[in-house]
């Protein structure tokens, strides 16, 4: 009879673990019993959601007004030239943000936007050309990329100047 109880005990034992195990898994396949904040943006020390942020303005003084802007016609290049020495004496990286152009003194630094995309990219002048009539500007391959006119060939453009190196003579060719 001893060993009957024993048994019916060990049974009753291996039942509420089992049963306990269950209804843990259940509870935690619920979830937590308030409402997950999760991707809902920041909230506080208690919980509760912060306020969106305002969206920031524009600064000024970190978008300057350019010195001067003109609109021309651009085309670029590429594979031809790559490796090959600059008008500044670098080497030219047909990936690079860099263009050419016959006046601007070598350093400078211009946003170019494409007149049809609405594209933007800002480059620094380190080569002379172009040296086909009608074009002023030639940009890399990976700035005609990133323009919209890598396929085409030529783009009208606007040439927004925004940075003119300290001294001309800290730039071979100018």
């Amino acid at each position: 009879m001893n060993d009957l109880l024993q048994f019916l005990r060990r049974d009753i034992q291996t039942k509420q673990v089992v049963l306990s195990v269950v209804v843990a898994l259940i509870l935690f396949a619920a979830g937590p019993a308030s409402p997950s904040l999760e991707g809902s943006g920041p909230v506080n020390p208690v919980g509760h959601a912060l306020p969106a942020p305002k969206l920031a303005t524009p600064n000024p003084k970190l978008h300057p007004s350019p010195l001067r802007s003109f609109v021309c016609l651009s085309s670029w290049y590429g594979d031809q030239f790559d490796g090959q020495l600059t008008a500044n004496g670098e080497i030219y990286d047909m990936y690079g943000q860099t263009a050419a152009h016959k006046t601007l003194p070598l350093g400078s630094v211009v946003r170019v936007v494409n007149l049809k995309t609405h594209r933007s990219a800002i480059v620094r002048i380190n080569d002379r050309g172009p040296y086909v009539p009608g074009r002023q500007l030639d940009v890399s391959y990976q700035v005609a990329r990133e323009l919209g006119f890598d396929k085409r060939g030529l783009a009208r453009v606007r040439v927004d100047l925004l940075k003119v190196p300290q001294s001309a003579s800290a730039h071979p060719g100018n």
